[in-house]
């Protein structure tokens, strides 16, 4: 479309009258009021360090176009990916759970179900997510205790016992070991009888982030790659409503990265995902309609709102200015969001309710269709249930009470959401361009680009919040004398390791040891080809219940382990 073509949102006429407005009241109204009632600081700027004006007028929109705003499912989707957003259907509401052993966080998932919980979201344990099965020394300590501890396919089947796989999504929190996760997942599905292409949930698999922000990976960046590839390209193929990815920033913003590089980071990991796949042959429009996004909700209420609707359109325009996808379903970016565990506080945590439900706002109001409100207790521990009950209940609230759902983008038009929605779109295209110059996103993480970046803002942060120049209410801000808290806490149950070892070594003793010999051979074999898909291979081990610690030893053998380079 070339200039002619493009429609200004306001003639050149009302942006000349509005500036004379303007200029008129702050020489007169406003200059009188000042001077009895001086402002309290000279400037504002967004946690992002965005400068913020007093006023916001058709002048910030100088060279806006209707284009550029454009309307709700078409493109660039500025203002939401579909065309009704939640008057046809509402967010999933989606609370994580993982706790003990497969059982334990089932039983989680049903109360949670039972409460109008309407998606389930898994939080795994650490040797889950680290490759180590539960009897191994190194899993000691950790079993179950941040999340539930997953070792065999027995394990999959008793997290997702009674509940029916074709009838509700499924998000499952894992990165490094996600393709083994996703194998036991389509073993299960399978076993009952489930048609592939009827699940609908996300497997998170983001690996790239790890390196960036999160600090969990196992294999170097290259073969966790091709994984990742792997990944993609089965569900493209056998998962019509499954996504195999969900590109997150959350992480890289809660490892203390401003809400401009949580979406710059974010789309340069998109980048490099449609780079890996297309490389491999496959057309950007055959996997991109599944890449899904996962981004935070933080305290910056317009900031945040306005990042949710820049991130639309910068991907839209990624996909289609730089990958040539040509289907609007490719260029429509997805996202679950989850209110920003980093916001909560130990002092005064009835607070973290208020926080919570505000962050949940924005995520809403920026379109998202997943959501995960967070506990006001996780700043102790895991949510108890409690705890999720009133989370829940947040989601609730804003669907059913406050008529917020029956207009679709009630901010659009905004001079200042508008405004501020371009000045994010800039910085982030400005930050590709500079991963660009570098090389590209593998490069610029083995170069420690976005490492020094999220640390340099995040001790930018520390420094505010510990000289009150960022208030936080009950720590740096009308603090109070230490209370008891007012919530009881979740207890780790001390059985459970011992629980999940017994089974585990029952599996092992059950099952057909020669086979998953063979099957583990034929891993290492097929890993060696880097043409050869990993999941159909991974599938039938988990059928046979290898367990994941040891198909991710195997590859260990094989692809070396990560080790990262010190940025400081």
């Amino acid at each position: 479309m070339n200039a002619a073509e493009r429609n200004p949102l306001f003639t050149r006429d009302l942006i000349a009258r509005a500036r004379a407005r303007r200029e008129a009241w702050e020489a007169g109204e406003l200059r009188a009021f000042a001077e009895r009632q001086p402002e309290s600081r000279p400037d504002a700027r967004t946690s992002s360090g965005l400068s913020v004006r007093r006023l916001y007028t058709p002048e910030d929109l100088e060279s806006a176009t209707l284009e550029e705003l454009g309307l709700p499912g078409q493109y660039p989707f500025t203002r939401g990916p579909y065309p009704t957003m939640y008057r046809s259907r509402l967010w999933t509401m989606r609370q994580i759970a993982g706790f003990g052993t497969g059982e334990d966080t089932n039983g989680r998932f049903r109360y949670l179900i039972a409460q109008g919980q309407t998606g389930l979201s898994v939080d795994f344990d650490m040797p889950t997510l680290m490759g180590y099965d539960s009897d191994d020394p190194r899993s000691l300590g950790e079993v179950g205790r941040e999340g539930v501890a997953v070792d065999t396919l027995d394990d999959m089947e008793a997290l997702f016992a009674g509940i029916d796989l074709e009838r509700i999504s499924v998000s499952m929190t894992i990165n490094p070991t996600a393709w083994i996760l996703l194998a036991m997942y389509v073993a299960l599905a399978r076993s009952r009888g489930n048609d592939l292409d009827a699940l609908s949930g996300t497997v998170q698999a983001d690996i790239l982030k790890e390196y960036i922000a999160q600090k969990e990976w196992i294999f170097p960046i290259r073969p966790s790659m091709r994984i990742m590839r792997d990944t993609i390209v089965y569900c493209a193929g056998h998962m019509r409503r499954y996504n195999p990815v969900n590109i997150s920033g959350y992480h890289i913003s809660e490892a203390g990265a401003t809400s401009v590089q949580e979406v710059a980071f974010t789309m340069a990991n998109a980048i490099a995902y449609v780079e890996e796949v297309t490389r491999a042959g496959v057309p950007v429009d055959h996997f991109a309609p599944r890449l899904a996004f996962y981004f935070v909700a933080q305290a910056d209420f317009f900031e945040e709102v306005a990042k949710f609707r820049a991130a639309r359109r910068i991907y839209a325009r990624l996909m289609k200015e730089r990958f040539g996808a040509t289907v609007p379903a490719s260029m429509r970016l997805r996202f679950h969001c989850q209110t920003a565990a980093a916001t909560l506080t130990k002092a005064q945590p009835m607070n973290n309710v208020v926080r919570t439900a505000l962050q949940a706002l924005s995520a809403v109001l920026g379109g998202a269709q997943s959501l995960h409100t967070n506990g006001l207790d996780e700043a102790y521990a895991i949510p108890s249930e409690e705890a999720m009950k009133v989370a829940l209940r947040t989601q609730q609230i804003i669907a059913h009470e406050t008529h917020i759902p029956n207009v679709v983008d009630p901010l659009g038009g905004s001079y200042y959401v508008e405004a501020l929605t371009r000045d994010i779109e800039a910085r982030v295209v400005e930050i590709l361009a500079k991963v660009d110059a570098m090389g590209g996103t593998i490069k610029a993480i083995e170069e420690g680009f976005f490492q020094r970046e999220i640390a340099d803002s995040a001790y930018a942060t520390a420094r505010q919040r510990a000289t009150g120049e960022q208030p936080l209410i009950g720590v740096n801000m009308l603090v109070e004398p230490p209370a008891p808290v007012p919530v009881p806490i979740h207890k780790v149950d001390a059985a459970v390791e011992a629980r999940q070892i017994q089974r585990l070594r029952q599996t092992r003793q059950r099952r057909d040891g020669t086979r998953v010999a063979l099957l583990l051979d034929r891993l290492e074999r097929e890993a060696r080809d880097p043409a050869v898909n990993l999941m159909p291979v991974t599938i039938e081990l988990v059928e046979a219940r290898a367990t994941l610690g040891e198909i991710v030893a195997r590859l260990r053998q094989l692809f070396g382990t990560y080790v990262e380079r010190p940025v400081f």
